[in-house]
């Protein structure tokens, strides 16, 4: 990836450079949008089904919390950018591949409520890695793990089952 592609006149050919590397995912969960937002931001529900190690500190603009798995041990700082209830909450935590000047991706949930909000789309979007081999593998690495907090939160929030439990080790 590292190498220069040109183009028939010689020059670099730009459609393939980026700025930075990023991507967004998506979901239904079947409970109104506030219900939802909440097993995000209320630490006793993310730790439900995501931060297995246990979350700190309610999701709040302008905090910073901490967020632990049983599978990965080591606590992860979590910078609460922005939180506006029921609509979206944006993050910011360390990547090695980060292309942010302190080293971090940012993350924005949004919840939008659907079918006069009996359903809630969640989309979660992650950016901010460096173009290239390892940027990418950490990009992959980090939307599998989105995708599973996502399936796992409409487990245990539609029918209380944990899926993360044993997944990963």
């Amino acid at each position: 990836m590292s190498e220069e592609t040109q183009n028939l006149q010689g020059q670099p050919d730009q459609r393939n450079q980026q700025a930075e590397l990023g991507f967004t995912i998506s979901g239904y969960i079947s409970k109104p949008v506030s219900e939802t937002y909440e097993a995000v931001a209320d630490p006793e529900r993310l730790s439900k089904y995501f931060t297995t190690g246990g979350a700190h500190g309610r999701l709040e603009g302008g905090t910073t919390v901490t967020w632990d798995f049983a599978d990965f041990p080591g606590a992860f700082p979590v910078k609460v950018l922005e939180a506006i209830e029921n609509e979206r909450i944006v993050i910011e935590w360390a990547s090695g591949e980060g292309v942010t000047a302190d080293g971090a991706t940012r993350v924005t949930f949004e919840f939008e409520p659907i079918d006069d909000n009996t359903r809630t789309l969640v989309s979660i979007t992650e950016a901010a890695w460096k173009p290239g081999d390892e940027g990418a593998k950490a990009a992959f690495g980090n939307c599998y793990g989105w995708t599973t907090m996502l399936a796992g939160m409409k487990a245990w929030i539609e029918y209380g089952v944990v899926l993360r439990e044993g997944f990963h080790k």
